[in-house]
């Protein structure tokens, strides 16, 4: 099991920036693909970035060039950069760690944190 916690949401304009950050207990981050998803009211869950642990990063399309994602294996933490915000990217943000077990995908989520993009 691996416990994740997010911080760093929160209010901001358009136009801004935030960076979320996810600390893992339990297990290494350096055992999981590490990633972020985002759920906003009334719209399924959403990939937003993830990187492996040999370093492949992938980004949905509606974000790429404005979010960085990155990981500290050494600080088992993995963040999110979040530039140039639109009211569309409000959502609740999930960490994600997830591995490959024999033939299965195992996911574990954090609590999710609230993002609000306004003016």
């Amino acid at each position: 099991q691996v416990q994740l916690v997010e911080s760093g949401g929160g209010l901001v304009q358009p136009g801004g920036s935030l960076r979320l950050s996810c600390v893992a207990s339990g297990r290494s981050t350096g055992e999981f693909t590490m990633g972020w998803y985002r759920q906003a009211p009334g719209r399924q869950r959403e990939l937003v970035a993830d990187k492996t642990t040999r370093g492949d990063e992938d980004y949905a399309l509606s974000v790429k060039g404005r979010f960085s994602i990155s990981r500290d294996d050494s600080k088992n933490t993995v963040y999110l950069q979040m530039n140039k915000l639109k009211p569309d990217d409000t959502a609740v943000y999930y960490c994600s760690a997830e591995e490959i077990v024999f033939t299965q995908r195992r996911t574990y989520w954090g609590q999710g944190i609230q993002v609000t993009v306004s003016s």
